[in-house]
């Protein structure tokens, strides 16, 4: 399956495959969401030491691999060509899998970029990774990564975006898509900050107008405009069931109005949003 272009509504699999009790649960939401036509599952070597990406092995195990597209992420201290290559390796036989379609850089570290990408083509060469880019890069950043020889062939760049994290929406989000690089947001609930999203009055009044929840409002509203890929995880099939559900959600301008006007459209920039 050709995924030239991703957005939408993905998997996200931060802090799962960590408690042995959650376990069956855990891939069974994920099972759910591939039979109800998600294909994009996100994770990493950071989460949970690889207990991620060992669980989504498992739970795509009897999948068709051509048509899912597996992220998966190495630690900014393992970018060189040398780590890559240990730190890919080692996720692919978590995963079970003979390559990944994106491979990214999981946040800015001490190594050169330059050093960072030439160790991905390499990788890309050889059919381990479909495409590379990275995360947590800010407009400044991308722009230093594009001076890069090499840098403008990044597929993508995966950042904080929800109701309470809208920074990216400033500059970097327009810069992105002029320079067609695919925009992911993690954390549409902002669970992973330990600050939930607060429920407002208004988010209440929309979610009641479509008949569903304010946590599906805030996952459709970073689906509003097509340009986004949207991870959230889902540790239950009933989540993964509300998440999948959120996809038919159209936000109308009185919806987007109300939203605003608690959680306002940014005016200036400001320091990128990490987790």
């Amino acid at each position: 399956m050709d995924f030239e272009k991703i957005s939408g509504l993905g998997i996200g699999t931060w802090a799962i495959g960590e408690d042995p009790a959650k376990r069956k649960d855990e891939i069974a939401a994920i099972c759910y969401g591939l039979d109800n036509g998600l294909n994009i599952i996100d994770t990493a070597e950071m989460y949970g030491d690889g207990k991620s990406e060992e669980l989504v092995g498992e739970a795509i195990k009897g999948y068709d691999r051509n048509k899912l597209f597996l992220i998966s992420k190495f630690y900014p201290f393992h970018a060189t060509p040398e780590l890559e290559r240990k730190s890919l390796e080692a996720s692919l036989k978590r995963l079970g899998t003979d390559y990944l379609d994106l491979y990214l850089l999981h946040w800015r570290g001490s190594h050169r970029l330059s050093d960072t990408i030439r160790g991905l083509q390499k990788l890309q060469k050889e059919g381990l990774i479909r495409y590379w880019g990275v995360s947590n890069f800010d407009t400044a950043d991308m722009k230093e990564l594009f001076s890069v020889p090499g840098g403008t062939e990044c597929f993508a760049n995966e950042d904080l975006y929800n109701l309470n994290e809208r920074g990216t929406e400033f500059d970097l989000q327009d810069w992105q898509k002029e320079k067609q690089v695919n925009f992911i947001g993690y954390s549409p609930y902002n669970s992973g900050k330990g600050n939930t999203i607060r429920i407002t009055r208004n988010l209440k009044m929309v979610a009641r107008n479509h008949g569903v929840t304010p946590h599906q409002v805030m996952l459709a509203w970073t689906m509003r405009n097509g340009n986004v890929l949207t991870i959230p995880k889902s540790s239950s099939i009933k989540h993964m069931k509300e998440n999948i559900e959120a996809q038919k959600i159209k936000l109308t301008d009185d919806d987007l109005r109300l939203i605003n006007s608690d959680f306002p459209i940014p005016t200036e920039k400001s320091p990128l949003s990490v987790i």
